[in-house]
């Protein structure tokens, strides 16, 4: 430890264990350039003040400042597939509607009416329409955003039908999921994922469908929520039961820019907290196939020369195969099975791996709850029609992702994520200290997304 001392803040890493990047070099298969990729550098230790948390006015400032200036992605193509589909996507204050328009343009509008402010279609709903017809006074608007019908316009002379189409809000797709930002100003989708098109581009995320998708209210603010899944430093405490498989302390964290941050952590790794009586390659195969530590009477074995990982990575790639109906063996291991996750700020996760196929989004509702979207994405089948998203599974605060069938085993890691944030909300309101202390290098995301809320926040007061 005297050596870890002498380091610079940020330098230290888990000692005595190889970092992700060195362990997926090691596999048989290698790893894409994209995942040994390495982006890090520090970036404060100060303390975080839990008023970030809990101030209504704070919450305000991101609610004008933030919210209305970032890029967020609203809804999946396959949610508009058909001229005339439409979907709302709210966040704070603001709410969108966005609809595939009769040119087969997908377009955002601002989800009010032009006569007195009343939405155009209610909050959280999605459906088809001919045109967009305020239900006030039913002021009509057409897909493209012209207004079309206006009652009784001999009371209205001082309107020009010209001039009264329905605002836009910048629009844009990527990975199969539609993005808006409320800001008019605001610089190109593109510009604004950074490293993400390039790190996905074998990844193919829009030739994936929706498979499951899971809206839950949580007992915390957004960001609290948004941080549970930012690093893998909770895993010994709260996931206990994956050390011997979880590369948890070792993981890798990256930072690329403002808006995209990632952590990589192995599977098929035991934990470095795991020092006495680590297990076998075999134990560890044992274990990720749900079998007992002393069973050893299974028929899969981990040949001389192998991993348990390599072993178990090829299982995966031919049970999904033979699932899906698709060939993945150009997989490398750390792609068919590890926990890949990138972040776009402020607010959406994007997981690539085949195993792991995750999508986060979390969004505020007030200050002391947010709502989670959980989506899972699965390979299009070529040449065969794809599922529409199914219908939400809607789970109030006190419910169990297990309700949902389509988590899997993954419902119950969902709870465990999930039980802490109460408890955590009522933390930051009993503490005396007022603050959070974060590590270096394995909170360091947490950390950034702080900075770069404070520095939209900052710009617009400049």
């Amino acid at each position: 430890m005297s050596e870890l001392k002498n380091l610079k803040p940020g330098e230290a890493r888990c000692p005595d264990h190889p970092s992700t990047k060195e362990l997926v070099s090691r596999d048989c298969t290698g790893a894409p350039d994209a995942i040994l990729e390495e982006s890090y550098e520090f970036i404060g230790d100060a303390d975080i003040p839990f008023e970030r948390y809990i101030s209504k006015d704070f919450a305000q400032e991101e609610n004008n400042k933030m919210w209305s200036k970032v890029w967020q992605w609203a809804c999946h193509v396959d949610h508009i597939p058909e001229v005339g589909d439409y979907y709302v996507y709210d966040v704070a204050d603001l709410s969108a509607v966005i609809v595939r328009s009769n040119n087969n343009e997908i377009k955002a509008y601002y989800n009010s009416c032009l006569h007195r402010g009343t939405q155009l279609k209610p909050s959280g709903t999605s459906g088809v329409c001919k045109e967009l017809k305020c239900p006030f006074h039913g002021w009509t608007w057409s897909l493209s955003g012209k207004l079309e019908y206006l009652p009784c316009d001999w009371d209205f002379p001082h309107v020009d039908k010209e001039e009264y189409n329905l605002p836009e809000l910048k629009c844009d797709t990527w990975g199969g999921f539609v993005f808006i930002n409320f800001d008019q100003n605001a610089n190109p989708l593109n510009d604004y994922l950074g490293v993400l098109p390039e790190h996905f581009k074998n990844w193919n995320l829009e030739d994936r469908y929706i498979e499951t998708h899971v809206t839950k209210k949580l007992p915390c603010n957004w960001k609290a929520a948004a941080e549970a899944f930012l690093e893998a430093y909770h895993v010994l405490e709260t996931h206990s039961e994956g050390v011997y498989t979880a590369g948890d302390a070792n993981a890798d964290y990256d930072i690329f820019g403002d808006h995209v941050s990632r952590f990589i952590h192995t599977i098929g790794y035991t934990s470095p907290h795991i020092v006495e009586n680590r297990p076998s390659q075999q134990e560890i195969l044992d274990i990720l196939l749900g079998r007992k530590l002393d069973d050893n009477s299974g028929t899969v074995k981990v040949p001389e020369g192998s991993t348990a990982r390599e072993v178990y990575a090829r299982i995966v790639q031919e049970e999904m195969g033979e699932k899906y109906k698709s060939d993945f063996s150009h997989l490398t291991v750390t792609e068919t099975i590890d926990s890949i996750e990138y972040f776009v700020f402020p607010n959406a996760f994007f997981f690539p791996g085949l195993q792991l196929p995750m999508v986060y989004r979390f969004r505020p509702d007030g200050v002391d709850h947010a709502i989670f979207d959980l989506l899972f994405l699965r390979p299009k089948v070529e040449g065969e029609d794809h599922p529409l998203p199914p219908e939400p599974h809607y789970l109030d605060i006190d419910d169990s992702y297990t309700l949902c069938e389509g988590t899997g085993y993954l419902g119950a890691v969902y709870d465990q994520d999930t039980n802490n944030l109460l408890s955590q909300t009522r933390g930051f309101k009993a503490s005396p200290k007022g603050a959070q202390t974060l590590g270096n290098y394995q909170e360091s995301r947490a950390r950034h997304l702080h900075q770069i809320v404070d520095k939209y926040i900052n710009q617009t007061k400049n």
